[in-house]
Parts: structure tokens; sequence; C-alpha cells
């Protein structure tokens, strides 16, 4: 039996054939832009440093580890690309569970909780309970998790539809928008890969997975700046968040990002 650190020892191997442009890296493209991935992953919870400037969010600790995570899934990302190892493949997948086990931890609003969780701290133990249970299913059969991971992606646009149709800022749907329309593309372009690939091989443009680390990426770019707002508006009553982008609205390519606007206190 191959080891679980050896090339192509993992159950999965994507479209883009192996070894072609490179002989240590087996799917060349996608590693490459597994960098990418790992960059604009660390863009978003900046804004959780930039709030813990201003002294108003939950603490360093928390975006300590988002941001550790978020390296991690972009390190774990190009480990398993470059490698197609069984070990990178686990790495790669449990990364990003544990990425969205802190997300839900820290930032899933109290008023969704289940009617059996009482505070955060329950919920915590909950969300880390069930994560390590998750973990040990995913080895069991490891192809499978990146379907389940995907699907985890509807509870988060239910989401946002509940917390839409009490908001009536118009800047916030426009994001929100723009997060779907980016996480449309990204989601095609991974079944794309993985359902057509003979067609894709056959016009020798097997690329389409290199497409998803890109497109979910710009989608987590605007995904993140609504979480932060909407954890805002619940955590933090007393601060009025504003949506923005940097450099300026008017730029084709931006960030975005929340500022806080302090209200008047009435005498």
């Amino acid at each position: 039996m191959p080891s679980i650190f050896s090339y192509q020892s993992a159950e999965v191997d994507w479209c883009e054939g192996n070894f072609e442009r490179s002989t240590i890296i087996a799917e060349y493209y996608n590693t490459v832009n597994g960098t990418p991935l790992f960059s604009f992953l660390l863009l978003p919870p900046l804004n959780f440093l930039v709030l813990d400037g201003a002294g108003t969010s939950q603490g360093l600790c928390e975006d300590g580890a988002l941001l550790t995570q978020a390296v991690l899934a972009g390190i774990f990302s190009v480990y398993f690309h470059m490698t197609l190892s069984y070990v990178g493949q686990l790495l790669d997948e449990l990364s990003i569970l544990w990425t969205l086990a802190v997300a839900y931890s820290f930032w899933y609003p109290k008023v969704y909780f289940p009617r059996c969780i009482k505070s955060r701290k329950h919920f915590f133990w909950l969300s880390g309970v069930t994560t390590v249970i998750s973990t040990l299913m995913s080895f069991i059969k490891p192809a499978f998790n990146a379907y389940v991971l995907n699907c985890i992606a509807f509870h988060l646009l239910y989401l946002t539809w509940c917390e839409l149709k009490k908001c009536n800022d118009k800047r916030v749907h426009r994001m929100a928008a723009a997060m779907v329309v980016w996480w449309v593309l990204a989601i095609s372009s991974w079944i794309s890969d993985r359902w057509l690939c003979g067609l894709w091989q056959a016009i020798n443009f097997p690329y389409f997975h290199s497409f998803w680390h890109v497109l979910i990426a710009m989608s987590l770019l605007y995904c993140c700046p609504l979480v932060i707002y909407f954890d805002v508006n619940y955590e933090m009553p007393s601060f009025k968040p504003k949506l923005g982008y940097w450099p300026s609205d008017s730029w084709p390519v931006v960030v975005p990002y929340v500022a806080l606007e302090e209200p008047h206190k009435q005498c």
C-alpha cells in the first residue's frame, strides 16, 4: 500500500492533468491558485482587527483563531494540490471544516441558537463537539467531505436571507447580492470540474477547479463583512455599522470593509 504521504495517494484527483508543467507539482494551476485563496482569506478577518483597535470586538483571541485557520486553509490547499496525497486531502478539507467551526462558534447570532442552548459558551462547546465528531467521521470517506462542506453554504445563504428581511440598507443588500453571484459562479466551476471533466479535457481546458479557488475567495471577501455587519448589530448596539469599499466605491476592484459610527448619546 502506498504511504498516506505519497504523491497521488488521495481519493480525489481533479480534472487538471498531473505533472504537466512541473515534476514536483501535481496540479500546477490548482496549486498556484491556492495562493490567492490564501491571500483573500486573510483580508476579511482583518476587519475584526480594525474593530479591536476601536476597543469594540469580542477579543483578539477570536480574531487570531480565524486568522490562523485562514492561514492553515491556504497552506493545506497548496500542499494538497501540489502532492495529491491522502494526508493533503484530509488537511485541506478538515482545515475548512475547522475554519467554519470557529466562525460559527464566535459569530453565529444568538437569536438562532437552539432552544436548549442558553449561552455563547454552551454553543461553543456544542460546535466543538460536533466538529470533533465530524472530523472523526471524515476519515471514513474523505471524498464525500467536499460535498458536505459545500452544502453548509446553503445554511449560510438561508441565514443571510433571514437577516436581509430585517435590514433596509440597500448597500447591505447589494453586498449580499455580490456574494451570491460570486458563490454561484464558484460552485458552478466546482461542479463542472467534478462532473464534466471529460468534456473539458476533450477541449483541453481542465482548469475549472482553479477558477473555484479564486471565485469562492471572492465570495468570502463579501461574505465576511456581512457577517461582521450583522454581528455588530447584535453584539454592539451602541455602534452603527456601515459597509464600505476600499479604496473607493468607484474602483473596479475593491476590498469590502465595515466601519463603525458611534451614535450621539442623548443626555
